[in-house]
């Protein structure tokens, strides 16, 4: 059998509050390989916070602690800052949600990208400006040169969203964690979007977290699919058997989805129980 690209075993996130310690993540297993991997539930289910741990972007008063966090062999769990900024970024990237609060507002997308590949060697600016120029290309961006010399404020959503993309791919890392890439999007955008995700994934031998709170949108582009509540994963399933899922809070939330032709009444309301949430 093939070893994992990450596996992630009893991940744990605690906030300490004025009312005591909080834990975000509670015991997430999971493990990713080449391949597109899901991670639903509402807002504060701690999808984000898990894919953040991983990349050990959780700072103070925020607590990180597992039994495993190994990435292609290597335990991430206490490395040191500076050999995690040789992976993060690098090997692993991560789109954030929204363009607008992601690139700096002040710098132009040439520097943005050009930093990217900076920290991670020393290319030429030749070479930069040439891998740029393909990055950009490779995510469906008509004119590169005009893209590059812009500011963030001057591209539409779906041009910034690409942007983000590209320059967590041009270090042509082996794990991408997609934050809800596609939120901000219209429809047809959000579709261009996914579509180059896909492609780069099969074509690149990646593997891809994507994390998302729609799963009709996890169902048809994901491979498998981890449903998280109250941060637990609560259920893990094939994408494409997502509509026979078996636990009720799955069942739940795939009720509360609209359907067209499905009457003029009021969607259900999820019905929560306390066992969900307990270990």
């Amino acid at each position: 059998m093939t070893e994992p690209l990450l596996s992630v075993l009893d991940l744990r996130v605690t906030f300490d509050t004025r009312r005591g310690p909080f834990e975000a993540v509670r015991g997430v297993s999971f493990d990713v390989g080449r391949e597109r991997v899901g991670i639903v539930g509402e807002s504060g289910s701690g999808k984000s916070m898990t894919g953040r741990a991983v990349l050990g972007l959780v700072r103070p008063p925020g607590r990180v602690e597992a039994s495993r966090i190994v990435f292609d062999g290597t335990d991430l769990r206490g490395l040191p800052e500076r050999r995690m900024r040789t992976i993060r970024g690098r090997r692993i990237s991560m789109v954030m949600q929204d363009p607008r609060y992601s690139l700096n507002p002040v710098m132009r997308v040439e520097r943005q990208i050009a930093e990217a590949l900076r920290v991670h060697g020393r290319p030429s600016a030749a070479e930069i400006r040439r891998r740029s120029i393909d990055m950009l290309t490779e995510v469906q961006i008509r004119d590169p040169e005009r893209v590059l010399a812009a500011y963030p404020h001057e591209l539409s959503g779906g041009m910034g969203q690409r942007v983000m993309i590209a320059m967590m791919l041009v270090t042509e890392p082996e794990l991408l964690i997609a934050d809800e890439p596609t939120s901000a999007l219209d429809v047809t955008v959000q579709l261009e979007v996914l579509r180059i995700l896909d492609d780069l994934v099969r074509r690149r031998g990646m593997g891809l977290v994507f994390i998302s709170h729609d799963l009709r949108l996890v169902s048809t582009f994901c491979d498998r699919v981890l449903v998280m509540y109250r941060g637990r994963i609560v259920e893990e399933i094939a994408a494409e058997r997502l509509h026979q899922a078996t636990h009720p809070y799955t069942q739940g939330l795939l009720n509360c989805l609209p359907r067209i032709g499905g009457g003029h009444g009021d969607l259900p309301v999820l019905e929560r129980q306390a066992a969900w949430s307990e270990a």
